[in-house]
């Protein structure tokens, strides 16, 4: 079947196959190390992304996904959504993360992409919201995520791309890469020399 929904569900499984694939090949310490100042980190953005999905395609269209989460309550400590605890295990998040987003499939599926509902976090004067709207909302932040994700992998050891088999980058091998970004760190320098 194809049609606007089915382009936006397509989009949609895709950067959900993305930010999976950055988990691929590390260890417990790799995918749960915060590097960025704000402490983002690759199994973080997979438990966040759970979150939403529930919420959207979930409580949104009074469809509420049966998947227990803890931190998405009012009392939940700022942030908890973003890392996983030690007791919270890789397979345990993106299984999780699996089956939230099968109750998300069924949602899409069953819905059509006029169908109502409403977020009850939005202000009340944009909160009613339509599937069409929603499969835009969380394709746009499952994109999003994903490439904080690429460039959280890339940190840890300079694996990037979008998906396995299709990285698409430029074709280099490692000295061209260093070169390459060489060039923009000398093009940044020139260009910094130039405005003062």
């Amino acid at each position: 079947m194809t049609g606007p929904k089915s382009e936006l569900h397509r989009y949609l499984r895709t950067g959900r196959e993305a930010l999976l694939w950055k988990l691929d090949g590390l260890g417990e310490y790799d995918i749960r190390r915060p590097l960025t100042p704000t402490g983002t980190n690759l199994l973080g953005l997979v438990k966040h992304l759970a979150g939403c999905e529930s919420g959207y395609f979930g409580t949104v269209f009074g469809r509420p996904c049966r998947e227990p989460m803890p931190w998405l309550t009012e009392d939940a400590e700022p942030n908890v959504d973003m890392w996983a605890t030690p007791d919270e295990s890789r397979e345990e998040i993106v299984g999780l993360y699996r089956r939230v987003c099968a109750h998300s499939d069924a949602t899409i599926e069953a819905l059509p992409l006029d169908a109502t509902g409403e977020v009850p976090h939005w202000p009340a004067d944009r909160n009613e919201v339509t599937l069409h709207r929603v499969l835009v909302h969380m394709t746009a932040e499952t994109h999003r995520h994903a490439g904080h994700a690429d460039i959280v992998r890339e940190l840890l050891d300079g694996a990037a791309g979008m998906v396995a088999g299709n990285d698409n980058l430029a074709t280099g091998d490692r000295t061209w890469w260093a070169d390459y970004r060489a060039r923009l760190e000398a093009a940044a320098k020139e260009a910094a020399r130039r405005s003062s």
